[in-house]
């Protein structure tokens, strides 16, 4: 069964940014993230976009694998979530790491940008 047009559109974001990540592609990752964005990682800690885009840059966080398991989706008007489950691996700050995650991504839809990141927490899974 197809699913309707705009959770179409929002997989979409959301499978360009995995491979955004991937690739390391930070202006990939600009126009997909929101400038407000506030992400919560796996050890707790918050990061800013601004910040997030710094350790692709410099190269502190490198991803070098990431295999989706599960991908749902909700949607409220011009606001969705989607909830990723899979293994990512890669270094942080010069050390390897390979985890089963989930991703609890809050999207908001601009009509000039479209689907971008708000708000995000990852988790161990």
């Amino acid at each position: 069964m197809a699913l309707p047009l705009a959770e179409e559109d929002l997989l979409a974001a959301e499978r360009r940014l995995q491979a955004a990540q991937r690739a390391g592609d930070a202006a990939a990752l600009d126009d997909l993230l929101d400038d407000r964005l506030i992400a919560v990682g796996p050890d707790g800690g918050k990061v800013t976009k601004q910040e997030d885009l710094a350790a692709h840059r410099s190269g502190t966080s490198v991803v070098t694998g990431l295999v989706e398991e599960e991908l749902d989706v909700l949607l409220a008007g011009d606001v969705g979530v989607t909830f990723f489950l899979g293994t990512v691996t890669g270094t942080y700050d010069g050390e390897p790491f390979d985890a089963r995650l989930r991703y609890t991504r809050t999207w908001v839809r601009d009509t000039g940008l479209g689907w971008r990141v708000i708000a995000a927490h990852i988790s161990p899974a």
